[in-house]
């Protein structure tokens, strides 16, 4: 059964969506995992919480997490990364630049295919790379 914390969407639903889209959910889920990251490593108080997670989440942080991954991505993954990087976007925060903020879309499209296609395994891998 298809729910929103166990979505298993096709390739057809997948590819009706937009980069855009794919990202949106991705950065949900990204943000997620990171809140949960920092829970089970102690951070106790709610400050600590959102100046760690900031650190983490920013366009320039995930572009430098995109780097990391780009080696160990599968074609497919590779294809949705490439996907995310080259789509357009509207407004670049004045924090972070270009490149920057093409790689964290990209990165939170990948998560968000991921996510969506029902790969939480592959998700909880590729974070594992990034944090550990």
């Amino acid at each position: 059964m298809q729910t929103p914390l166990s979505p298993k969407m096709g390739a057809a639903e997948i590819n009706a969506l937009s980069v855009l889209a794919l990202a949106q959910v991705g950065d949900a889920v990204f943000e997620l995992m990171v809140r949960t990251r920092l829970c089970q490593s102690g951070t106790a108080t709610a400050r600590a919480m959102h100046l760690k997670r900031v650190r983490v989440v920013s366009a320039g942080a995930q572009s430098a997490a995109a780097d990391k991954l780009r080696g160990s991505l599968t074609d497919e993954e590779a294809a949705v990364y490439a996907r995310g990087r080259n789509t357009r976007v509207g407004h670049i925060p004045r924090a972070a630049t270009r490149k920057q903020y093409q790689a964290a879309t990209a990165l939170e499209a990948l998560w968000g295919w991921l996510w969506l296609t029902g790969r939480a395994e592959r998700l909880e891998t590729l974070f594992e790379l990034l944090y550990n």
